[in-house]
């Protein structure tokens, strides 16, 4: 199982992953680490690729998975939740609570604060994301946001992610300078999402935005993506605290 660390300033009591698609159990097309409960995926499947998760990356208890909606609810996790909450994005100040969110070409963004008390993990696929995934995450925190770090995970990259006109005007109508994050195409355009996502998390305030620049859609054995394959499994970003 290849997990990925991020590479940010985060304290040391903030423990993070992101996992890729090899090393679990599942056949094709969900191959192999899927995740995803919601996915036409064997579930007994599903449940041992967890546990394999839960062992492989040292993680003090089972994830508390949302049933992402695109939306933009926000949910604060305790120790010993278990049902399905209806959010895309999740927040704690509880150690040994882990904090997931599931992807396949959305961008996964993991949030802690400087003194190391709160973490998060938001789901931000585009509509999440212009519609303010992100600064909901942020206003849950006790920390200003110049007091947060934030990581974005690997999703579909600037050379991939193609979307029309309206998905343009989304972003522009809230901020103009969004038009950086769109490279003409025909009719169409290539969206750089995580561009996107740093201008958001900068205009809210914070100043330390780190990055994997891993594409999903480009980097078949490594990342599922929903894009390139339509049925297909789901990855995890987990954040937790010691």
């Amino acid at each position: 199982m290849n997990l990925i660390t991020p590479q940010w300033p985060a304290p040391s009591r903030v423990r993070a992953c992101s996992t890729q698609r090899q090393g679990g159990i599942s056949i094709s097309p969900w191959d192999a680490l899927n995740l995803g409960g919601h996915v036409g995926d064997n579930p007994d499947a599903v449940a041992r690729n967890r546990q394999l998760l839960l062992e492989e990356a040292g993680l003090p208890a089972m994830p508390q998975w949302l049933d992402q909606v695109h939306g933009t609810e926000v949910v604060r996790l305790t120790a010993g939740g278990s049902t399905p909450l209806r959010a895309d994005a999740c927040i704690t100040d509880q150690p040994g609570v882990v904090c997931a969110i599931m992807t396949a070409d959305c961008l996964p963004v993991l949030f802690c604060s400087q003194d190391g008390t709160e973490v998060a993990a938001a789901h931000a696929g585009w509509r999440g994301l212009c519609a303010g995934i992100l600064e909901n995450t942020l206003a849950q925190f006790r920390s200003p946001p110049d007091q947060i770090h934030a990581w974005l995970g690997p999703a579909i990259g600037p050379d991939a992610f193609e979307v029309g006109e309206e998905v343009r005007q989304a972003f522009m109508a809230q901020d103009p300078r969004a038009v950086q994050a769109f490279r003409p195409s025909g009719d169409r355009f290539y969206a750089d999402i995580g561009l996107l996502a740093q201008m958001r998390l900068q205009a809210a305030g914070v100043n330390s935005v780190s990055a994997s620049s891993l594409c999903t859609f480009t980097q078949r054995d490594d990342f599922f993506s929903f894009r390139r394959d339509g049925i297909t499994g789901r990855m995890a970003t987990l954040i937790w605290l010691l």
